[in-house]
């Protein structure tokens, strides 16, 4: 689909080619083994933890998108840890960021440390240390939850000067927002559970590399470990990227206007969102960016606040994730994230925006 647009690629990807009488999607194929051939042995599907054919499909969509190799993962923390854990050895050192998703450092100090792993860890907006000794870059960028973004480019060339290679976690934009193979990485990881699918319905994660050899470790890796989403889950993914550019359409213009909406409160502080020109990110997400997610942060000032607005809301639901149809707010620190206590990350759905604007301004008065 190369020189397509966003809709088109996305409606068409990793669809089979047309059969008259089957539907533009096969349906989830369910299966553990499969028949073999009883003299040649297992073919291209021989036991369903290895081998899927909806698994390939939703691969291959990806993949499109990405510019990549895809292989899914039941989770984006497990397609994470399957990097780590296929690349890093005992000895070697990550570059993880301080500021991105609380859970991978969690693992990092836990598990890699264990194994003997050094953790060195850098703002998503630098400065950046040396790399000479660290065997792998991850950044994560827009960040989660404070939005810092990073130059990739630069990130990657000073890397690779190093001898290290670079992955990008590419969940809060995905590969309509940003594509990091292109930008000089190495491989990409992502949660496919937010807006990549976008229904709050589905937890997957995947990474995508041009690195065959880098490809077939993670492959082992997930063959061994089992750390496979389901048939079902595969083809949710598939049929709900269809809408993938629809949905980033309206959730960016939701999202510029809520920030609009902020930036003229008083009683807000700390927003941000890397649309806005003011924004500190502006600069590198403009140059860099094909397009901004539909996430806002901002400080409500205290817990009992963000308690209050939520409560008042109709159209904001309380609720963790993000990048789903319908707008949610997550005070991180109740999850042990280290953010203050009325740190508020927004994430807009595809609602009217004269609606979500009125609601959140009613909120806010009201909280």
């Amino acid at each position: 689909m190369t020189g397509r647009g966003d809709g088109t690629r996305v409606v068409h990807a990793g669809l089979p080619a047309p059969v008259p009488g089957e539907p533009f999607l096969p349906g989830p194929v369910f299966a553990a083994p499969y028949h073999l051939d009883p003299v040649e042995g297992p073919g291209e599907n021989g036991y369903g933890r290895p081998d899927n054919p909806t698994r390939r499909a939703l691969e291959s969509a990806i993949g499109e998108l990405e510019g990549g190799t895809v292989r899914a993962f039941a989770s984006g923390q497990a397609a994470v840890t399957a990097l780590l854990l296929s690349v890093l050895r005992s000895g070697d050192t990550v570059a993880l960021p301080s500021d991105g998703y609380f859970t991978i450092r969690a693992f990092a100090e836990g598990t890699l440390r264990g194994l003997g792993v050094r953790t060195v860890l850098v703002p998503t907006a630098g400065p950046y240390p040396s790399f000479e000794g660290v065997r792998l870059v991850l950044l994560e960028t827009p960040a989660n939850p404070g939005l810092d973004v990073c130059d990739v480019r630069a990130v990657s060339a000073a890397a690779h000067a190093a001898g290290a290679l670079v992955a990008v976690d590419n969940t809060t934009s995905t590969p309509l927002g940003q594509r990091p193979l292109e930008l000089g990485a190495d491989v990409v990881v992502a949660s496919g559970s937010k807006a990549l699918t976008g229904h709050s319905d589905v937890l997957l994660g995947y990474v995508a590399s041009a690195d065959e050899d880098l490809i077939a470790r993670v492959t082992t890796w997930r063959a061994q470990t089992g750390g496979v989403p389901g048939a079902f889950d595969c083809w949710l993914a598939h049929r709900s990227m269809a809408t993938l550019d629809l949905r980033l359409a309206r959730q960016n213009a939701n999202a510029a206007a809520v920030a609009e909406l902020l930036a003229g409160r008083g009683d807000v502080t700390g927003l941000r969102w890397p649309g806005r020109e003011t924004d500190p990110s502006y600069p590198v997400a403009s140059g860099q960016m094909r397009r901004i997610p539909g996430i806002v942060s901002f400080d409500l000032g205290s817990a009992e606040r963000v308690g209050r607005f939520l409560t008042a809301a109709e159209l904001v639901f309380a609720a963790t994730s993000f990048g789903g149809l319908h707008t949610t707010a997550d005070r991180r620190a109740q999850w042990g994230d280290d953010t203050a206590p009325g740190f508020v990350r927004l994430s807009c759905g595809i609602e009217d925006t004269a609606d979500l604007i009125a609601d959140l301004a009613a909120a806010l008065d009201r909280a």
